[in-house]
């Protein structure tokens, strides 16, 4: 047993099987399938990284059990297409050399296969089947699925449980949760039916009942079944926790593992709760699990915004659950178990929460990761390695993250290196999150990066501005310019007043006195720091210029900040900031009317700009020079951690 963290590494049987640890990669899903639902080889390296980072079981998420009527999103995988063995097949394996079981989350999107979803588009000529009929404000219609239709799934999920033992999978998961078909069925505002799967609660549950006997009739004795189930559907007239505990109470002998989730995916204001955004409380959903493990004597498993081996240790510690599930934790480091169970936990790559994974995973289809370069490029990683390269003396100018995991990269691969910041300290425009408690793993990782320069053996220099005359003394054979942006200074009249401070210098706007602040700018940095001076008590307005605020946030995030917003904060969009003065802000609104907001402080949060300037002096001062992250173009952390590893992988 491990030291660090007994009870997390503490081995626990699940069937016929047995975990080496307590946690488990939760289901997640990709959308860079074959157009026929079948997994690529990047696909299974995704996966197979999970298990080399030492967790107990990695789960494919959301492979459907009938394509015609259960796809919910564009691309998912097809178990009722034998053609999809093989790569379920390699899929297996690669999890199983990689030193962990293999599990699948066994699904079926219920109305959501014939209507539009969070990631489903692509409908046309689709039939929506759910519980009952009803006709949606959309315009779309749901017809109600027929008795026949019931048991035609049911065999379809005995199929492909079948099919997922062939192919090698050492578990199965059930998906009940998350407003799918059989969260659909248990719902009493979704099913008003009259008939043997409709009315009491045994009744609701029936089809889930027939589809777990068909599983285990078709995967044997012993072969581990997890379901997935809400602990409570935060819908009113809906599931609640007390109707989750006598429907743990119903399944627990059909099952070996009860997995603990909560909420709608397909809801906007529950999306950003089953998963969990940046201003929930970490764990938030697990006494939804700990109140389920009360009544039944199969093994609990929670999940939800569990982002440290601290939280994930009391869970067990404590018997709130009997295993942990992290979703994207491990795709921040897919290394957290091994990190964790070594005594590294000071160099586990915090989860941000902050939706980009799943923004990426919808819009191009590519799944991402701000604080993880490898995400997405696991098959290029893998398999391509950069030939052995003369060692190097390379100069790295701008120490925020761009610049930092350039500078580790180099350091890596064997090259002599040194990294110059103007500022005294480390992490650019990332210590602004230093203040801000749903932003602060933002800051943690700018920390994580400075040890990692630090144990690389990077040469820090920070205080030092860089000029040609400095690169022409040092002489690099290699100079990466990665001197980021500085804020857009609009020219608005009085914005040189003493009560004007730029969003990046946020420690003094925290300390400063006064009750009203104005915002100008709601892009999402202005957004952000607007929800937080209001959650300190401040009376905050955000005035923006579009037609409305944090447009350049990912469509997920979004969905959190807003509402923060409706409570924290007032906004003006599609007006105009023309002139500050010692009262406040004067502004003028799409009708040119003229409008005084009082204000003790007005923060600038109008924007950044490419910092251009270091780049165009040093372009030609040493034979090799690469500019990385803001300082050519305006990005976000995710490109310039990126950049900063890919494109000096190659040097």
């Amino acid at each position: 047993m491990s030291n660090n963290y007994p009870n997390l590494f503490k081995p626990i049987r699940i069937g016929n099987v047995t975990l080496k640890n307590r946690i488990i990669s939760a289901p997640t899903g990709l959308m860079d399938l074959t157009p026929d639902g079948r997994l690529t080889r990047s696909n299974m390296s995704y996966y197979e990284l999970k298990a080399r980072g030492g967790a107990a079981v990695v789960t494919l998420g959301e492979s459907i059990t009938h394509t015609e009527t259960g796809e919910s999103h564009n691309r998912q995988i097809h178990l009722d297409d034998p053609n999809v063995l093989p790569s379920l097949t390699h899929t297996a394996m690669a999890i199983q050399r990689g030193g962990a079981l293999a599990n699948i989350e066994l699904s079926h999107g219920g109305k959501y296969g014939g209507i539009k979803s969070i990631a489903g588009e692509l409908k046309e000529d689709r039939i929506a089947y759910g519980p009952s009929s009803e006709d949606l404000p959309t315009g779309e219609h749901v017809h109600e699925m027929s008795v026949e239709m019931i048991y035609k799934l049911v065999d379809c999920y005995r199929d492909a449980a079948a099919m997922c033992k062939t192919a090698g999978f050492d578990m199965v998961m059930v998906h009940a949760a998350h407003g799918w078909l059989f969260n659909q069925f248990l719902s009493p505002v979704e099913n008003r039916r009259t008939d043997e799967f409709g009315g009491s609660l045994e009744n609701r549950a029936r089809f889930l009942m027939l589809a777990l006997d068909a599983v285990r009739d078709a995967v044997g004795p012993g072969f581990p079944i997890e379901l997935r189930m809400n602990g409570d559907d935060f819908i009113e007239g809906a599931m609640t926790l007390t109707d989750y505990v006598e429907l743990a109470k119903m399944v627990e002998h059909k099952v070996d593992l009860i997995n603990v989730s909560c909420g709608s995916h397909e809801k906007d204001d529950l999306f950003v709760r089953t998963h969990p955004s940046m201003f929930h409380e970490y764990g938030c959903n697990v006494y939804l699990a700990a109140a389920i493990k009360e009544v039944v004597s199969v093994p609990v498993a929670c999940v939800g915004g569990i982002t440290t081996p601290e939280l994930a240790e009391e869970i067990i510690a404590t018997g709130k659950a009997d295993i942990v599930e992290m979703a994207r934790a491990l795709i921040a480091d897919p290394y957290f178990p091994k990190k964790a169970k070594a005594g590294l936990s000071e160099d586990i790559t915090p989860c941000l929460r902050c939706f980009e994974c799943l923004h990426h995973l919808v819009t191009d289809t590519v799944i991402r990761c701000t604080v993880n370069p490898v995400i997405g490029h696991e098959i290029d990683v893998k398999y391509f390695k950069p030939e052995p390269r003369t060692q190097k003396r390379i100069l790295v100018v701008g120490g925020g993250p761009g610049g930092m995991q350039a500078a580790i990269t180099a350091a890596n691969n064997g090259h002599i290196v040194t990294l110059c910041e103007k500022d005294h300290y480390l992490g650019g425009v990332l210590n602004f999150a230093k203040n801000i408690p749903f932003k602060h793993p933002l800051f943690e990782f700018a920390q994580i990066l400075e040890r990692r320069v630090h144990t690389a053996g990077v040469k820090v220099v920070t205080g030092q501005e860089v000029d040609r005359s400095y690169v022409e003394a040092m002489k690099p054979d290699v100079l990466i310019i990665a001197s980021g942006a500085k804020p857009t200074i609009p020219p608005i009249t009085g914005i040189e007043s003493e009560n004007v401070f730029v969003a990046t210098d946020y420690d003094k706007i925290i300390d400063r006195p006064g009750q009203k602040v104005v915002v100008i700018g709601g892009g999402l940095i202005g957004c952000e720091l607007g929800v937080h001076l209001g959650m300190t008590g401040r009376d905050v307005t955000i005035v923006e210029m579009r037609d409305c605020l944090a447009p350049d946030s990912n469509s997920f995030h979004r969905m959190a900040l807003m509402a923060e917003l409706n409570k924290y904060t007032k906004s003006y969009v599609g007006t105009q900031v023309v002139e500050v003065t010692e009262d406040g802000v004067v502004c003028k609104n799409k009708e040119d009317e003229e409008i005084l907001i009082h204000a003790d402080t007005v923060v600038l949060a109008a924007g950044m700009t490419a910092d251009t300037g270091l780049y165009e002096m040093l372009y030609d001062s040493a034979p090799e020079v690469y500019p990385i992250g803001d300082c050519t173009k305006v990005g976000q952390v995710l490109q310039a951690v990126q950049q900063g590893y890919f494109i000096v992988r190659e040097i």
